[in-house]
């Protein structure tokens, strides 16, 4: 399994990553969190210029058609920045759960190039999470319906749902409980072919909060090194010390195994493998651990300021901690994992973990 990415992809990263450096530095990301809504429109409408909403998107709709392994680079750029926006779901999630429907569906056409250009911002509502997140800006809703023959899919406009506002830990993330009801007017998918809709909703959903954990991992990383950089006891850095030191290796370690965990469920995913919801299981769980564990130390180094308003740090730990639940918490992935190590048609071992080319 060659996980090598290819110029072109690490070259997007870079361009991202260069990007948000100016655009979502911490300052920034202060004053979004402050205002009502949570959300810039301004960021929003920069991110559309520099291609980021299109990306996912058919070349035939306007797009560039990259697919889930550019997206297992580009959520770690979107995690490290913290940034405050949903262009994962829109630009990702939701396009492809577009993309998916039959070629001409009335929804495709229509939604896809808006996603392109940056216009339309689309909430999603999955069985799994218990809260639509932006919900209240959305220009539309891609609800679930779950029913005893599978998961029917609807679309809704803003008009056509009752929102209520639920309190998050991280101020830059808005969420809602959404009331509506179902229709035929609605529906877009039957339970048949929503279900396998779902499945892959899901996966692609906790790939995409994976991906920024470790993001956010290695911020929290790199804030906690430059403030054992700094800060100074005895006369000395306090990253002089030993037992400092132990701390940051110890999260370097959990990144670093982290990594190629997720581009394999990435790989799993692009490849439609049969155990790819598995492998997508394994990255959540190592993944959320890496950003549990990496916010634990730099609290730890930082002392309690690492809570506090003043320090950057509190950020993205936050935000870590709100990811760890989403699409599907620690729990639920384990027993997904158990469910297929547990099945008596799960082939194990060497020859069923490694391929040859």
């Amino acid at each position: 399994m060659d996980f090598t990415f290819n110029e072109d992809q690490q070259a997007l990263r870079d361009s991202v990553g260069r990007f948000l450096m100016v655009e979502a530095a911490p300052e920034k990301l202060r004053e979004v969190w402050q205002t009502d809504v949570g959300r810039s429109s301004e960021l929003r409408g920069k991110l559309a210029a520099q291609g980021l909403t299109a990306l996912s998107v058919p070349e035939a709709d306007g797009g560039l058609g990259m697919g889930d392994v550019d997206w297992a680079l580009m959520t770690q750029e979107l995690g490290y920045f913290g940034i405050p926006d949903s262009l994962a779901d829109t630009a990702y999630l939701a396009t492809g759960l577009l993309t998916a429907l039959p070629e001409g569906h009335a929804l495709r056409s229509a939604w896809l190039a808006r996603i392109a250009d940056g216009s339309a911002r689309i909430a999603l509502g999955h069985p799994v999470n218990p809260w639509v997140a932006d919900a209240h800006l959305a220009n539309l809703l891609l609800l679930a319906n779950p029913t005893d023959g599978g998961t029917e899919w609807h679309a809704l406009t803003p008009q056509q749902v009752q929102l209520t506002p639920c309190a998050s830990i991280d101020a830059s993330r808005r969420l809602a409980t959404v009331a509506w009801t179902p229709s035929d007017a609605t529906r877009i998918v039957d339970a048949v072919a929503g279900q396998l809709l779902a499945n892959d909703l899901l996966d692609r959903g906790a790939l995409s909060v994976s991906g920024q954990l470790i993001g956010l991992a290695q911020r929290m990383l790199d804030l906690t090194v430059d403030y054992a950089a700094q800060r100074k006891q005895f006369g000395k850095p306090i990253g002089s010390f030993q037992a400092v030191k132990h701390h940051l290796a110890d999260v370097v370690t959990k990144i670093e195994f982290a990594k190629p965990v997720l581009y394999r469920a990435a790989s799993a995913l692009a490849n439609g493998e049969a155990q790819r919801s598995v492998r997508v299981s394994h990255a959540k769980l190592v993944c959320a651990d890496a950003g549990w564990f990496s916010a634990r130390k730099g609290i730890q180094v930082h002392g309690a300021m690492g809570y506090t308003w003043e320090v950057d740090l509190q950020m993205f730990m936050k935000r870590a901690w709100v990811l760890d639940a989403s699409w599907g918490d620690r729990a639920f992935h384990k027993q997904r994992i158990a469910d297929a190590l547990l099945s008596d048609d799960t082939l194990l071992g060497p020859g069923a973990t490694f391929h040859t080319t």
